[in-house]
């Protein structure tokens, strides 16, 4: 019992990085009907900025925790906000009324030359942060094993809350919000109606991008260590967490978060941990064979 509510802990954990990065690829396709397949690319750069930052900050003196992670979060959301919106207007503005495959192509482009550009800036070891946030609670006890809890992971879980009823709320109650799904409804009426439809998509990308580097960070400091190619696998874990949970639905990405944070640390814990990425990838195309809009996704309706 104790083993297994650890790993629900860590599954949760886990899970909640996921669904920030998956947020940003459904806001995309939910606007624009692309996929954004730079957006992991987003989180790896955010992670370099939080190893670099730190780094900084220790050299001028700052080591007080709570202002250093303040600080830490500030610089990495604004500078990667600004790659979000530099990848929107060079790999998707251009392309927006192409044929469908074009955006996507430069789309790839993007994150191959994202990922080449931090391994010659940063080179191609792997770059290591002292722990930073040490201890925990232990929850329960065992003969053999027991159940704790890191602050780490419960800075993880509450932040992680905390934006998504923020982003939400945004999406739910504000003009911005009101922006975005009138140009997912139709992005040719929000414009005649007087949306300005350029700046809700790049404002769009670049909200995305600032959720992708609060992974990045909370991700540097939970392992320790970074590289130049841990973009890849996050994105495409993420990007199956929002096609599972439903692509283009804010609660299905935190769902298929979740889901695939779980299933990653219950076959890691009781099954062979070689064949984790199998056991997601088999479940999701279980769950789209039965529904293939995924689990809160919504059938989209050809108009005629």
């Amino acid at each position: 019992m104790e083993y297994f509510l650890q790993q629900l802990i860590n599954g949760v954990t886990l899970g909640a990085v996921y669904a920030l990065i998956a947020i940003g690829y459904t806001m995309v396709y939910g606007i624009i009907g692309m996929i954004n397949f730079a957006h992991g690319e987003i989180y790896m750069i955010g992670a370099f900025i939080a190893v670099i930052s730190f780094s900084i900050l220790g050299l001028v003196g700052v080591t007080w925790v709570p202002l250093a992670l303040l600080i830490v979060l500030i610089v990495s959301m604004v500078l990667t906000g600004l790659y979000g919106w530099t990848i929107e207007r060079i790999a998707y503005r251009p392309l927006r009324g192409s044929f469908r495959l074009a955006p996507l192509i430069s789309a790839i482009g993007m994150s191959i030359f994202l990922q080449n550009y931090v391994q010659i800036a940063q080179g191609a070891k792997i770059k290591p942060l002292q722990p930073i946030i040490h201890g925990g609670v232990t929850l329960m006890t065992g003969d053999v094993f027991s159940v704790s809890l890191s602050y780490m992971q419960i800075i993880i879980m509450v932040l992680t809350l905390v934006l998504m009823i923020g982003f939400s709320w945004l999406i739910a109650a504000t003009p911005l919000g009101r922006a975005q799904r009138a140009c997912e409804q139709d992005r040719v009426m929000a414009s005649l109606l007087g949306v300005n439809t350029d700046r809700t998509i790049s404002l769009t990308f670049v909200l995305g991008a600032v959720l992708a580097a609060v992974a990045g960070v909370l991700v540097t400091l939970y392992y320790g260590v970074v590289d130049f190619y841990i973009g890849f696998l996050a994105g495409l874990k993420a990007f199956t967490a929002a096609v599972l949970g439903g692509i283009g639905s804010l609660p299905g990405a935190m769902l298929g978060g979740l889901l695939i944070g779980l299933i990653e640390a219950f076959w890691s814990a009781y099954f062979s941990i070689e064949y984790k990425d199998v056991a997601v990838f088999a479940i999701l195309v279980i769950v789209l064979i039965f529904r293939p809009s995924g689990l809160l996704g919504r059938p989209e309706v050809e108009k005629v």
